[in-house]
This record gives C-alpha cells, structure tokens and sequence, in this order.
C-alpha cells in the first residue's frame, strides 16, 4: 500500500512539514521524483530548529522508519553528503534508515554548468531555474546519456563520467561558458566516496518486497502539480512528473498499489521563478503577504510571487492526481486580513472558463474573483475545528464545495503540532 503526498499549485506548499507529520504512520518515506531544487523545511527537536532537506525524504528523523530516493529522483552527490552530516549531527543513522536506488541518475558538475549556461543565455525569456544541473540531467536521462547511482559501484565509472564530461564540453563551448569548474569537481569526487558508502539497492525490487512484507509506504513529492512536465504551465515547469502517476514510473510500483493521495495547498498562492500566475498581487497585499507568509524560497532564498487562491488551478491539480484529500497549509497567514479574494475561474478572450488553458502565455487570463469575509483573529493556537474562526469554517467551507474534495487538515503555524484534523 503507498499513500501520496504531493503539492497542488507550484511547489512551496509546506509539504515537508506534512509529510514529517504523517510519517509516523508510515514505515517507509520515499522521494519518487525531482532533485536539489526542493527545499523541505522542518522545525527539528526541542529547539525546533530549522532544517531544509533537499535530496533526503522527510521521514529521516522518525526512529525506525526507512527512506528510500527512488530512481525517478536526480542525485546531487554534493548536496546529498552536506545533508547527510547535518541529519547525522541530530544523532540520526543514515547508514540504517536511507536507501538508494541503484538506478537514480546522478547531477554532474557539469550539469550544472550546462543550467547556468543555458539560462544565461536565454536572458529575459529565462525559465526561472534554480541552476542544479537538473534539467540537463533529465536531459542525459532521456537522451540515454546519463550516469546513476549503480554505476558509481562498476571499476569502469571514472571513464564514462570522462567520456560524459567531453561530450558536455562541447556543448559548453557552443554557448561560450568559461567559468572554472574544478572546485565543483574536487567536491563531487569526495562526496561520491560517502555515496558508495550508503546502502544502494535495487529500489523496485526493494519496495515491492517490503510492500509485500505488510509495510506502509509514503511516496513525498516535490515541486507542485502546475510544475508538471507534461500538466504544469509549459515551458515554466520543472523537468519530472511531479503529479501521482511519477509515483509508479519513479519508485517502480504499480498503480493499484496506491490508495490515497493527499494534496497539499496553501490557503493562498505562491510562485518562485518566472511563468504564469494568474491571481498574483503586484500591490500592498502581495507585500504583505510575502512579509507574514516569510515567503522566500528554501532553496534560492529568492523571493516568491503572491497572490490570492487559484481554485481554477487547484480544482485542474486535483483532478489530474486523483486527489482524496487535501491538506491546506499557512492558513495563519490570512489572520491578518478583513476580506479574502478566491479566484473562481479565467476570464479569456472575454468569456468565462473553469478550465486551465492549454498555453497560459498566449493569452491574457484574468482570474475572476470572489469576495469572502476574512476572521481578522490570531488563530496559530487553535487545536481543534471547532476552536477554528467561524470565518475560517467558511472560507474552507467555500473551498470544499468548489473543489468537491474535502480539506482534511489545516496547517495553522510552522510547528510539527500546529495542524488541526477537520
């Protein structure tokens, strides 16, 4: 059985903090796609420090529950090996509890000076990149080009990481890129030595045996749903399935075996990087938000866009996920505000749609907007529904019937224990 957790609007949605709160009940936790560009933030021991964990699965510091990086994920070693001494500082084992999959491709050096190039040279047109090197490195993936994890294991490694290294040269060369990368290399030769040393295993015969065994697992998500490579806002969108069905082909698991699907979404939307953003805020309101909602990206620091809810957007997310449940997170952050705007549907071409369009950046969209009565009321200590603003009831209660798949939990501060069961 595999539970899903996956974001429903551009990433950004919290869902580090939801998976860590769910994993308890899980015996494995498992990344199934995306790299280094995610930025899973959790509030770790009695200090609730904060920790952000790119390449390792959520679940890593809930004693006896396994983490697993599937083969649909692209492997920073670099960044790995930085992870791994910060989680063992915390008295964790990785050496117990984090699996790799033999076939997980790895992010080169020179990936990530291909993204760099690339989106120097696109200029204003760029898509936003966190320059990880994994776009390219989902290139060499389907290009059939690329090295994973496994290789690292066969003596012939050095030499098609150098035959690899050439070929990403020339194309350096055509773009006229000639920053020194020795130093990236220096780092990516030591952290493959700590790589080697970590359990690699054939991870779809690995979860299918301990399915098989009566575990329960959780498939984490990165990125969002609108970030898709086939559903999100092309060419604004990452490079991997970000929705349920990268599950199966990036864990090697079959569709039956999921049961349900948790969405999760903000009370509001974000965006970081360049693309389509139909409801977002150039105004006061899209400030003040940023500056309650401390809206800066886990990963870049970069500031992220605002705006109101996109229920066109999250109703399209919800339906292509096959979504049972959802989870709306930062619910807080609209404590301040007396009325409250939800986007209903686009307005294009002057006629009204509920549907997302095929190309957002072809046409002008402009959300249409309803109004909803704010709580004005701090509501970060409420435990329970009923102790929720009646304002707050409402605006979930809109949302509910509009999506016609029920918000399960809110998420009502950055704590581990600040979400209410609806």
């Amino acid at each position: 059985m595999v539970d899903v957790i996956l974001g429903l609007q551009w990433g950004d949605e919290g869902k580090g903090k939801i998976v860590d709160y769910f994993a308890s009940q899980y015996d494995i936790v498992a990344r199934f796609q995306g790299g280094p560009n995610a930025g899973h933030t959790l509030y770790v021991g009695p200090s609730k420090q904060k920790i952000v964990l790119h390449q390792i699965p959520s679940g890593v510091f809930h004693q006896g529950a396994i983490n697993l990086i599937g083969n649909g994920v692209v492997l920073d070693p670099v960044t790995l090996s930085k992870e791994c001494a910060t989680v063992s500082g915390f008295g964790v084992d990785l050496r117990k509890n984090l699996f790799i999959s033999e076939r997980t491709h790895l992010i080169l050096p020179t990936h990530r000076a291909l993204d760099k190039a690339a989106e120097l040279q696109k200029g204003e047109a760029k898509i936003g990149s966190t320059l990880k090197g994994i776009g390219p490195a989902y290139m060499d993936k389907t290009g059939r080009n690329g090295l994973r994890v496994g290789d690292l294991l066969h003596k012939s490694f050095t030499t098609s990481y150098i035959k690899l290294r050439l070929k990403h040269q020339k194309l350096l060369d055509t773009y006229h890129f000639n920053e020194d990368i020795t130093a990236w290399e220096e780092e990516f030769f030591e952290a493959i030595e700590l790589l080697r040393g970590l359990n690699i295993v054939n991870g779809e015969y690995f979860i299918n045996e301990q399915m098989a065994r009566g575990k329960k697992v959780l498939a984490e998500g990165a990125q969002g749903s609108m970030l898709d490579i086939d559903f999100g806002t092309f060419p604004f969108v990452t490079s991997s399935s970000t929705t349920s069905a990268g599950v199966c082909s990036g864990l090697g698991v079959a569709p039956q075996r999921i049961r349900e699907v948790i969405g999760v979404s903000k009370a509001y939307c974000t965006r970081v990087g360049s693309g389509p953003f139909p409801t977002e805020l150039h105004d006061e309101t899209g400030e003040e938000l940023r500056r309650i909602g401390s809206e800066f990206g886990a990963t870049t620091g970069r500031p992220r866009r605002c705006g109101w809810m996109d229920l066109v957007a999250l109703r399209y997310a919800c339906m292509i996920n096959g979504v049972t449940q959802v989870v709306m997170t930062k619910a807080d952050v609209l404590d301040a505000f007396p009325t409250l705007q939800v986007c209903t549907a686009y307005k294009i071409d002057n006629a009204a749609t509920d549907k997302v369009p095929f190309q957002m950046t072809r046409v002008p969209v402009e959300p249409v907007y309803q109004s909803i009565r704010g709580w004005n009321t701090d509501s970060t200590a409420c435990t329970t529904a009923d102790s929720l603003p009646e304002e707050m009831r409402s605006y979930i209660g809109f949302i509910n019937e509009q999506l016609g798949t029920p918000v399960k939990y809110v998420s009502n501060g950055p704590g581990r224990e600040q979400i209410v069961h609806l």
